[in-house]
């Protein structure tokens, strides 16, 4: 197709999975490109691409449950004196992840707080593979010691935790952070409750049939189901 000077046009792609297709999620991209003609006597051609990723889950039950975790906190700086911070991650989830976020860094020399700072290097990351995302500060800010908070999300899941980290001089990496506290998500937060709401209500289902001696009554199921 042939698009004039900020000309748009919307394009329906359709993806035919075939039936002996195995389950699990399949990863694909659609793309758009234009390359220029060469000039006489010349051999570079310039291509311009764009496009959109595509996840697609394969098999029964809806889509797989999304998830990941933090690991490792390491505090660097360049020879150049630029100071960073190295934070691992691993998918622990059915699904791939977009990890992005930001580092505030608090409790520094006389209190001071810098921040947020954003994740300058971000990662895809397949089920059950790892990797790492990197976020940079300015040259000028002091080696600490900070308390490195850090946020990262994927979508609707998100991920904090806090470490106790000290810059090293240029040209060095400097010690693991330590960390201090973690943050669920709130996902994962709803369903912890909602487990234990569960199983309160079954307990107090249990000992209701057992005092009266028999199957339990309607109003008891009620109350369960509104429990949970």
């Amino acid at each position: 197709m042939e698009l004039g000077p900020q000309g748009e046009t919307r394009v329906q792609a359709t993806v035919t999975v075939p039936p002996p297709a195995s389950r699990g999620e399949r990863y694909g991209v659609i793309w758009a490109s234009t390359a220029s003609t060469p000039r006489a006597g010349g051999e570079i051609t310039q291509v311009h691409r764009v496009g959109v990723r595509m996840y697609l889950d394969i098999g029964p039950g809806g889509e797989p449950a999304s998830d990941f975790s933090i690991g490792e906190v390491r505090p660097a700086r360049s020879p150049e004196g630029e100071p960073s911070l190295t934070i691992k991650v691993s998918n622990t989830g059915g699904r791939a992840v977009d990890l992005t976020g930001a580092v505030t860094l608090t409790d520094g020399p006389a209190g001071s707080r810098a921040g947020p700072f954003p994740v300058v290097q971000g990662v895809t990351l397949a089920p059950g593979a790892s990797g790492q995302v990197i976020a940079r500060f300015p040259v000028t800010l002091p080696n600490g010691p900070w308390n490195a908070e850090v946020n990262l999300e994927s979508g609707l899941v998100k991920r904090s935790v806090t470490a106790q980290i000290t810059f090293p001089d240029a040209g060095q990496v400097g010690k693991r952070g330590s960390v201090v506290s973690r943050i669920f998500s709130a996902w994962t937060v709803a369903a912890a409750v909602g487990g234990l709401l569960l199983v309160v209500g079954l307990a107090m289902l249990a000992r209701r049939s057992g005092r009266s001696g028999g199957p339990p009554t309607t109003r008891p199921r009620e109350r369960t189901t509104a429990g949970r």
